[in-house]
């Protein structure tokens, strides 16, 4: 396995599953702080679906003007942070099609974010939460592919919806 290799490896009967803890996650994405925003990535199938954790502090820097009263996550936030758990899911599959693969090709597999349809919001999201964010690769359109994702807050949905991302 590579450097930007994982955690931990489990077998399931078809695909191996992948765990991804937060610098593995920076090895593989552009993103800096501020605007990482998944701690970790779990039961990641490379190139169709997995897991992530994004664990909300009141230190988030949007947090200071949306609202500084009554703190709460902007949707697009959300929506990012489910956009970055599917750019895992796409460099997982890289790394495995690829094992010797460096840092900065890796990185190259990291589409764009294309369209957000269906995009539901069912609860607000505020300092102390923990997300578990998941997604599931579905139909290619071409370059672009349709992505399905949740946002829970607990067993409480906090948004879900469908992604467009590019593929590179």
């Amino acid at each position: 396995m590579s450097a930007l290799t994982v955690a931990s490896a489990t077998l399931t009967s078809e695909k191996r599953k992948f765990s991804y803890d937060s610098d593995a996650i920076k090895r593989m994405l552009p993103h800096r702080w501020p605007m990482l925003m998944i701690d970790r990535a779990y039961d990641v199938v490379p190139g169709k679906s997995g897991k992530g954790i994004k664990s909300v502090s009141v230190n988030e820097p949007f947090f200071a003007g949306h609202y500084p009263d009554h703190s709460i996550m902007p949707g697009v936030m959300i929506v990012e942070s489910m956009a970055q758990l599917v750019a895992v899911i796409y460099v997982a599959e890289a790394i495995e099609n690829n094992p010797d693969m460096s840092s900065q090709d890796a990185r190259s597999h990291v589409g764009y974010l294309g369209a957000i349809r269906q995009m539901k919001f069912r609860r607000l999201v505020v300092p102390g939460d923990q997300l578990t964010l998941q997604a599931q690769l579905g139909e290619k359109l071409g370059s672009l592919r349709e992505v399905y994702v949740k946002a829970l807050n607990g067993r409480d949905i906090v948004a879900q919806g469908e992604l467009i991302v590019t593929e590179r």
